[in-house]
């Protein structure tokens, strides 16, 4: 059985909207809380099967407010717009932290398809830059 990694910090720098995941295979990943945000387990993000994803807008200024664990294998981030239903194990955090790029540019893309403008923030490129 292969082991996953599991996380062996997570720091929210508040003030950078920045939440900052270790693992035990030594990788690292700096998570801007909109990230977070759009990409978000919930069902009311990922809807209930393939196609019923619902695109997140206006979502550059959120924060995470609280992080309470579950069990062992996951976290909810309780965010300020009162988004409060995803359940990230650390395979999702990990899944995230690994493909941010690609995932990034890929919610970019899908915003500028719908006619969505996004204000600029100061993660944006080391998003972009993996």
């Amino acid at each position: 059985m292969i082991e996953k990694p599991r996380p062996t910090d997570i720091k929210l720098h508040q003030q950078s909207r920045i939440l900052e995941v270790a693992f035990d295979d030594g990788k690292a990943f700096d998570l801007p809380c909109e990230y977070l945000r759009v990409y978000s387990p919930s069902a009311e993000v990922r809807g209930h099967g393939p196609g019923q994803e619902v695109l997140q807008v206006g979502k550059e200024k959120v924060n995470i407010t609280a992080i309470e664990p579950v069990g062992t294998y996951a976290v909810v981030l309780r965010f300020d717009d009162g988004h409060d239903t995803g359940i990230y194990s650390w395979e999702t955090l990990y899944e995230l932290g690994s493909n941010r790029t690609r995932y990034w540019r890929n919610y970019l893309q899908r915003l500028d398809s719908a006619g969505h403008e996004r204000t600029p923030q100061a993660y944006d490129e080391k998003m972009d830059n993996g």
